[in-house]
């Protein structure tokens, strides 16, 4: 078995849904033969888009939207090695972030078989903001998100310092989307009047510079509030050099990157089906994906998580769309741990012990979760992957658990797959066979 820091090879016991005893003689009603394989905590992916019955119904007059819920999110991170997700949860229009968590809360009791929490959208500043952050932290909820990227909320937003304060002060974690909205608006309006409006632009569209000068702001609002945040999906060597030096300072400054910068650059959006690849911030260069892979194994880099955010190929390929109206995100939530750890460990980029702290252990003391999640101790949840690192399987996006029908990586050859999966004692793959029920997973309150 293997966490952070600590590898041996015993007998795991669980009883009640929790890991009971380690070595020593036992008996059980049930026995996993973990011969070959390796023992790791169950994978926590804090950044995931999944859609309950309810927001799919409120927001079909719009259009296209992500075609996961979240029982096929469910079997797609348990075929991944994941157990725990942290689902972004939107307000619809002059919603507030209560009710809409309230929506997820019951949507995710129904459906879902992971365990999973929730981090509320910032969409607009009001005089309620700070109370509604606060109540919210109350209630278990104790993070936010906020898109930089949307003009309502740039960075030098009045109110936005103090919301992020509030959070601070109680007990909050704020998730920042780094892309600057004004750089963002010139860019692509640029691009499209000059007829370069084509998605094989995309890149140029959301260039570095939008989240250097968005990461830039972030520093500066957190040295003025000492509140922590988490970057998400952060793409680029300039930003993660920005947020090296923050950290440096002792600033709490928390890093997350995406599988997609790590595996792909923006080559890609020359090929005639680019549009496939579009997320935001956009794909990098060969260099800046060099940089992250050193962050990761330097220890700059906190979380990999998926930002799985999944379209069908129909949806992404319309070719109405252009650089502004593209459709961001894929699904990545089977794939972002076997493609960790073939191109990381089984390639040398990364040990087995960071392996587990990117998948689990970071992401469970960042949010809350540890020790219930993140490590296998007793007491803790028996959330345990056996995975084989042996074996070989090219991706095939047509026969996974997403509802997407594709994946960015079909054709690849990806060494490390899970071959099992237990989450709080339960049998959710088995030997590759999906087991789990619906509506089997747990909200996990997490404390400020």
């Amino acid at each position: 078995m293997v966490t952070p820091g600590h590898q041996e090879i015993a007998d795991v016991g669980v009883s009640a849904g929790q890991i009971v005893q380690f070595g020593g003689p036992m008996t059980g009603d049930e026995e996993f033969d973990a011969g070959g394989l390796l023992v790791l905590p169950g994978g926590i992916d804090a950044h995931v888009h999944l859609v309950c019955a309810a927001l799919a119904e409120a927001t079909k007059e719009r259009g296209s939207i992500w075609v996961d819920d979240f029982w096929s999110g469910s079997l797609a991170a348990f075929a991944g090695g994941i157990t725990t997700v942290g689902n972004m949860t939107f307000p619809l229009p002059g919603e507030s972030m209560a009710a809409a968590v309230a929506r997820d809360m019951a949507g995710a009791a129904a459906e879902a078989a992971v365990d999973w929490f929730l981090h509320p959208v910032l969409t607009e500043l009001t005089e309620r903001t700070e109370t509604e952050i606060a109540a919210l932290n109350a209630d278990g909820h104790a993070s936010i998100k906020v898109f930089l990227s949307d003009p309502r909320l740039m960075a030098a937003t009045p109110g936005l310092a103090e919301a992020v304060t509030a959070a601070g002060r109680a007990g909050s974690l704020t998730l920042m989307h780094c892309e600057d909205a004004g750089i963002l608006e010139r860019t692509g309006q640029e691009l499209i009047e000059s007829g370069r409006g084509a998605i094989r632009h995309f890149p140029d569209s959301r260039p570095v510079g939008a989240e250097v000068a968005a990461i830039d702001l972030v520093v500066g609002l957190v040295r003025q509030t000492d509140a922590p945040v988490y970057i998400v999906h952060l793409s680029s060597a300039a930003a993660l050099d920005l947020c090296r030096v923050a950290r440096a300072e002792g600033l709490p400054v928390y890093v997350e990157t995406r599988p997609l910068y790590l595996h792909l650059t923006k080559e890609r959006f020359a090929e005639p089906d680019g549009a496939k690849y579009v997320g935001a911030p956009p794909l990098r260069s060969q260099a800046d994906r060099d940089a992250l892979w050193r962050g990761l194994a330097a220890g700059d880099i906190d979380t990999v998580c998926s930002d799985h955010a999944p379209w069908s190929l129909a949806a992404k390929l319309d070719p109405t769309l252009n650089v502004v109206t593209a459709r961001q995100g894929v699904a990545d939530l089977e794939t972002l741990g076997p493609m960790l750890f073939s191109e990381g460990v089984a390639a040398g980029r990364i040990t087995l012990d960071k392996f587990v702290e990117l998948t689990s252990g970071n992401a469970a003391r960042l949010f809350g979760l540890y020790p219930r999640k993140g490590a296998m101790t007793v007491g803790a949840d028996a959330d345990l992957v056996l995975w084989d690192p042996q074996q070989r399987k090219t991706i095939d996006g047509a026969t996974m658990r997403s509802r997407s029908g594709y994946s960015v990586y079909d054709g690849w050859t990806v060494q490390g797959w899970p071959r099992s999966v237990i989450r709080r004692g339960q049998a959710v793959l088995r030997d590759g066979t999906d087991t789990a029920r619906r509506g089997d997973g747990a909200w996990i309150r997490r404390p400020a």
